[in-house]
């Protein structure tokens, strides 16, 4: 166990970090609101300034990080494994301080079912039960991976007992050919969170629009399932747009169905991008998930409570979106993934 001490800019911190930890993950083990994004050295939001100790970068090759922020003797904080007693110069920022303090234990995989051709929905029970707010995520730690990988909840639990994940699998993925082709039901792997602040809010007085694109289903499923049993959210409407390529992609909807208020406050919309000619019986929506949401909400976006995930392209054209909307940040929800 080492010591971290941060200058801040105001008084001086201080917690402590198993050397096998990374600086960032510790912080937020500790209660602490080190900013961060994706937790996996592609978003640059943990860039923290070293200035005394050593430590040791996981991935040299991390796209956030580069030859200019080593000159500096800048460092991720979720890549950053200390190899002593450090001192660091970050800000910690309390919208980043977590609810639920981030574990690591292990979880074993009970079973798993196909969703579409390629994303199927993997159930693990934990050794530790540990709870997690709808929306968030956690850094699997899969056989012969380098790193932990990110993926989001899909269930809704109190007492953290399970956690499933709604995954998609990436042609000659690492981490998805293994979860898809070598992880079995009753093997166990390692398991660290929960992370993330794209969590749903309850005490929001809006209703809720929820855009997903191929891998972003499993958390805006988590945060609907949520949505529609709070108490604190009774009568708000809530709108759930999918987006896949093409028919075979589109899924989402035999969840929403499951939930009370589907049909009425609850609502699905689908949308395929790419349509071919086994698609010409399809009669839902054609185009991109944030073209679809304007064209059927207009400027009324501007007064809903957003969250969104999916692919890179697809959340940076519905940030563009939102911010040509002039939508309040503060109503917008999403972890930045590359």
């Amino acid at each position: 166990m080492v010591q971290i001490t941060v200058e801040g800019k105001t008084e001086e911190q201080s917690f402590e970090c198993e050397q096998d930890d990374t600086i960032l993950r510790a912080a937020l083990r500790a209660g602490k609101g080190f900013p961060y994004a994706c937790n996996v050295g592609s978003c640059g939001n943990c860039r923290f300034q070293l200035l005394d100790g050593e430590v040791e970068h996981a991935r040299e090759d991390a796209p956030a990080w580069g030859e200019r922020d080593l000159k500096r003797n800048r460092y991720l904080g979720c890549q950053a494994h200390p190899k002593g007693d450090c001192r660091i110069k970050l800000r910690f920022d309390d919208a980043y301080t977590p609810e639920i303090l981030p574990a690591r234990t292990e979880m074993t995989l009970k079973a798993k079912s196909t969703i579409t051709h390629d994303i199927s929905e993997f159930f693990f029970e934990l050794k530790t039960p540990t709870p997690f707010l709808p929306g968030q995520y956690a850094l699997l730690g899969l056989p012969g991976v380098d790193g932990g990988r990110a993926y989001s909840m899909s269930n809704v639990t109190k007492e953290g007992s399970e956690w499933h994940f709604q995954i998609k699998r990436v042609p000659n993925g690492a981490a998805t050919t293994c979860l898809f082709d070598r992880v079995n039901t009753g093997d166990t792997i390692k398991l660290d969170g929960p992370y993330g602040t794209a969590f749903l809010r309850e005490d929001a007085p809006r209703d809720i629009l929820c855009l997903a694109g191929g891998s972003g289903l499993s958390p805006m499923v988590s945060i609907t399932r949520a949505a529609a049993v709070s108490d604190k959210l009774k009568g708000r409407q809530i709108d759930f747009v999918f987006g896949g390529r093409a028919t075979r992609d589109v899924c989402g909807r035999e969840f929403l169905e499951e939930l009370p208020g589907f049909g009425d406050r609850i609502r699905f919309h689908a949308a395929i991008s790419n349509p071919g000619p086994e698609d010409a019986d399809w009669d839902g929506h054609t185009g991109f998930v944030h073209d679809v949401a304007h064209e059927i909400f207009g400027d009324s976006i501007r007064d809903k409570e957003i969250y969104f995930a999916g692919p890179p392209p697809m959340a940076q054209a519905v940030q563009k979106l939102l911010f040509d909307l002039k939508v309040p940040p503060e109503q917008i929800h999403f972890d930045e993934f590359y």
